[in-house]
């Protein structure tokens, strides 16, 4: 015999050796036994490695046995024997996405509950996927997995309006109405932020933060702000491509998501396409496009639902709808408006100046989602225009914009370039001029509700060299007052502000 021959000859019997010195048990369901390593059992099986150290006579012991009762599926029984012998999942995962994956998700974790086969438990957790969540949170229910549970409510949480539109959702396995809150809840578990978002002029302008990347000369489109250091610092992410150089979009947050559709690029026309960034996942995607394309329109949250609003020379509305991802059309405003603002407030759309096609808007507008219906809900004493709006309780705040005075006393030319913030009541019907900031301009800025204030980008106008620069500012809603933060660290254009929940500080 060669040597090459003695060697094999060697190893397959070192091989047979230690085949016979690990005791194999042979599991018996029904008619049916399955040969598997004892040591491997009561190593991943705290049922086994109970029943054999108790020395009872259900143990099996003398004839190498083990009996099963209790309705196992032998399916099931097969299914965590695979994972036993070999620890992982590959039957599952070769089946994932199949018409049998719920079938073997049951007959999986009811096996694996009633043998406790704990590291298989433990390897669901990361399994967890759209195909799965529904069915693996109901089992976890089910069968008292609290793990198991959690992550899939965690998954879900995240990827929430994917969730909401897998077909299997419906009907049999639709969201109930409090577990679909829970998740909205579970999507804001982390700290409210404020982000920036715009094509700011290079990296290298936001000075300290980005000094331990002095390499990096690409410019940033998404930036946050870090309340306690009192800086702007990259996200580590950027916008996608085609959103790159987009102006007058809608922008709006829903289920703590970002949606940014519509708009015109510079070289072209106006655009339909919607995109939504998902902070839970950092991670920007591209939604179904509007029906109409436009620009300069509003874009808001509603009960659920986003309402792109008119646009130029457009009175038309579309709604869309997470659960599908589509839009429609719904009731037109009564006329095309340009110039003007929106937002919601207790489930109702209120538009407010601006111009028609034939003269000054001075109707306060109301949209009800519930009748699909525009009515008139109140006339204005001023006119404005080019303002932000937004909403807290019954109280609508008017940020920035032009404001022309109309009474008898007063002039008809348009005010001053001035930051002013002003409120109305929607209940009592009551205007209140509050603090203006003579400094800074009411145009082009962009706004968000943030904690206890409005945050606000501007522009100063008291310098007297030409170069624009901008200001970051925040108005107290309660103690009306202004509070002059950090002058914002990036020229750029087209910029965007909102307040947004991320799960943690992103390093860059």
């Amino acid at each position: 015999m060669s040597l090459a021959g003695r060697r094999r000859q060697e190893e397959e019997e070192e091989e047979g050796e230690g085949d016979e010195g690990e005791e194999v048990v042979q599991i018996r369901l029904g008619d049916k036994c399955y040969p598997v390593c004892k040591r491997k059992l009561i190593e991943q099986s705290d049922y086994f490695r109970a029943l054999y150290r108790s020395g009872m006579r259900e143990a099996g012991q003398g004839h190498g046995e083990q009996l099963l009762r209790g309705g196992l599926s032998a399916l099931g029984l097969e299914l965590v024997l695979d994972f036993i012998n070999t620890s992982c999942l590959a039957r599952l995962e070769q089946e994932e996405g199949g018409d049998e994956e719920p079938p073997l998700l049951e007959e999986l974790v009811e096996a694996a509950s009633y043998l406790q086969v704990t590291p298989l438990l433990r390897l669901l957790l990361s399994q967890v996927r759209l195909g799965n969540c529904f069915e693996l949170h109901r089992l976890a229910q089910v069968y008292g997995l609290q793990d198991l549970h959690d992550a899939c409510l965690d998954f879900m949480a995240t990827h929430y309006h994917q969730v909401l539109r897998r077909p299997d959702a419906r009907p049999h396995l639709l969201l109930p109405h409090a577990l679909q809150q829970h998740l909205k809840e579970r999507r804001m578990k982390g700290t409210a932020t404020l982000v920036a978002i715009g094509d700011f002029m290079s990296a290298s302008s936001l000075g300290p933060p980005l000094g331990r990347h002095p390499q990096v000369e690409a410019p940033w489109s998404m930036l946050r702000y870090d309340e306690e250091a009192e800086r702007w610092l990259p996200l580590a992410n950027n916008l996608p491509p085609d959103l790159v150089n987009v102006r007058g979009y809608g922008s709006a947050m829903l289920d703590n998501y970002l949606f940014i559709v519509g708009g015109y690029r510079i070289t072209s026309q106006e655009i339909s396409a919607a995109h939504c960034y998902n902070p839970c996942l950092n991670e920007w995607t591209q939604l179904a496009s509007m029906n109409q394309k436009r620009s300069n329109f509003k874009l808001l949250a509603v009960n659920g639902k986003l309402y792109a609003i008119g646009g130029q020379s457009l009175s038309n509305v579309e709604c869309y709808n997470p659960e599908n991802d589509w839009w429609n059309f719904v009731a037109s405003m009564p006329n095309p408006l340009a110039e003007f603002s929106a937002c919601e407030c207790k489930g109702k759309i209120y538009v407010i100046g601006g111009y028609t096609t034939r003269d000054r808007n001075m109707n306060i507008l109301q949209y009800c989602p519930t009748s699909d219906s525009w009515t008139n809900f109140e006339l204005c004493d001023v006119h404005v225009r080019k303002q932000q709006m937004l909403s807290v309780e019954e109280t609508i705040y008017l940020v920035g914009g032009c404001i022309h005075e109309l009474g008898p006393n007063q002039k008809s030319s348009q005010s001053e370039d001035a930051l002013t913030v002003q409120s109305y009541n929607i209940a009592t019907k009551e205007w209140l001029y509050l603090k203006e900031n003579t400094s800074k301009s009411g145009l082009n800025l962009t706004c968000a509700l943030h904690n206890d204030g409005v945050y606000i980008l501007s522009r100063d106008i008291t310098l007297s060299t030409s170069l624009e620069h901008r200001v970051f500012l925040k108005y107290n809603i309660f103690t009306d007052s202004w509070e002059t933060l950090r002058r914002f660290p990036a020229f750029g254009q087209n910029m965007l502000i909102c307040s947004m929940y991320l799960p943690d500080v992103r390093e860059v």
